[in-house]
């Protein structure tokens, strides 16, 4: 009784596909695809150093970080 048979996510797929339609289903098949290669490349970008907020002086590895001043009006 807990399981679900094969005839049972047929029927859900054929009315799934009458509801929706065969074209807002491609779209949001492409959208969703479209949404997870843009994670994999995020997530492959984030795997690479930074080479921008690294310097190498005489063989030595420097990070640094910009911090932002306040202007005070005097």
């Amino acid at each position: 009784m807990g399981s679900f048979s094969i005839w049972h996510w047929l029927i859900v797929l054929v009315i799934v596909v009458l509801v929706f339609g065969t074209k807002k289903l491609r779209n949001i098949g492409q959208d969703l695809g479209g949404a997870v290669k843009g994670f994999k490349d995020g997530m492959k970008e984030s795997e690479k150093p930074a080479d921008d907020s690294q310097q190498q002086i005489g063989g030595q590895t420097i990070d640094g970080h910009v911090k932002e001043r306040d202007k005070v009006n005097s």
